[in-house]
């Protein structure tokens, strides 16, 4: 059973910078797939990023491409997530997310084992 951690989140103007990390433990960290997801209140949850368990390869929502940046250190069972030039529209709820030997899917259903989130609030 793998579970995940997140921190960062919090209050930032349009323009600012945060960095969400998620600690993972109860698993071998370096086969799985790490994704982040969030879901603003009313809406869908949504894919934001994803790093594959081995290739280093990475997937981006056009929403963020350009402005979000998905890395993991596996010495430290952690996976963050840079966010510069943060807009009012990416407040949500981001969650990370495990999926063993994973591709770094954009969809949630592939997720095995999901944190309980933190917040990001991005003032006008």
């Amino acid at each position: 059973q793998v579970q995940l951690v997140e921190s960062g989140g919090g209050l930032v103007q349009a323009g600012g910078s945060l960095r969400l990390s998620c600690v993972a433990s109860g698993g071998t960290f370096s086969r799985y797939a790490m994704g982040w997801f969030r879901q603003a209140p009313g809406k869908e949850r949504e894919f934001v990023a994803a790093f594959s368990w081995s290739g280093g390869r990475t997937n981006y929502a056009d929403s963020v491409k350009g402005r979000f940046t998905i890395s993991r250190d596996n010495a430290k069972n952690t996976v963050y997530l840079q966010m510069d030039s943060l807009k009012p529209e990416d407040t949500a709820d981001y969650s990370c997310a495990a999926a063993a030997l994973g591709s770094g899917s954009s969809y949630f259903y592939d997720y095995n084992y999901w944190g309980q989130g933190t917040q990001v609030t991005v003032s006008s």
